[in-house]
């Protein structure tokens, strides 16, 4: 479970952390330029947190909120995505472009209404983003990875004999636990930033 093997097993991966990558610029450009069209899916999301938000906002310690909802909410997700590409890699493609989209139709809005874009983002995002999105990133790649490996298997299941299918899952779910564990600990990171940093750095 070493960071060294972690980053071995990314190197290993690499072709699908890019197209996880991918997606997520894809949603990211998606939500940009049709952030009117996608105001009505979007806002209800949007406005739910607010409201979340407001409520941490108002706890006894607001810090210590926000870091466990912020926290339990990415670790889990992130944990979730990674199982749930045994479905065909379906999830995490979903995953990757609608969390994209939230960030993409976000900065718009925001530059529309006149916001201060180096706010927005210098104090606003990449404290904690610079981990938190490389994370969510990664943990998707290896749902995507899951997903690939369930087709290829099944593919092979009838075209090959049992000593010459090529999926080994034993080397996958070791990299997967591996991988997991990272996330998990950056997640924690992120959240740690997120409810400190980045929290006092928004306020008005």
């Amino acid at each position: 479970m070493s960071f060294r093997r972690f980053i071995q097993d990314l190197v290993h991966y690499r072709k699908m952390m890019l197209v996880a990558l991918g997606l997520f610029i894809a949603g990211i450009v998606l939500g940009h330029v049709y952030s009117g069209a996608l105001s009505a899916m979007l806002l209800p999301q949007i406005e739910a947190l607010h409201e979340v938000s407001g409520s941490l906002s108002q706890s006894a310690s607001p810090e210590l909120s926000f870091f466990v909802f912020i926290f339990l909410n990415n670790a889990i997700k992130s944990l979730l995505i990674i199982g749930l590409g045994a479905l065909f890699g379906f999830m995490p493609i979903v995953f990757l472009v609608m969390n994209g989209m939230v960030l993409g139709f976000l900065v718009q809005a925001a530059s529309n209404q006149g916001a201060n874009m180096f706010d927005l983002i210098v104090k606003g995002l990449l404290p904690h983003g610079i981990i938190e999105i490389p994370a969510i990133v990664i943990a998707a790649a290896y749902g995507l990875q899951f997903g690939y490996l369930v087709l290829k298997s099944l593919g092979e299941l009838g075209a090959r004999e049992r000593h010459e299918r090529t999926v080994k899952w034993g080397a996958f779910f070791k990299a997967a636990g591996r991988a997991a564990i990272w996330v998990t600990v950056a997640l924690f990171v992120a959240a740690i930033i997120e409810s400190t940093i980045t929290f006092h750095l928004v306020q008005p």
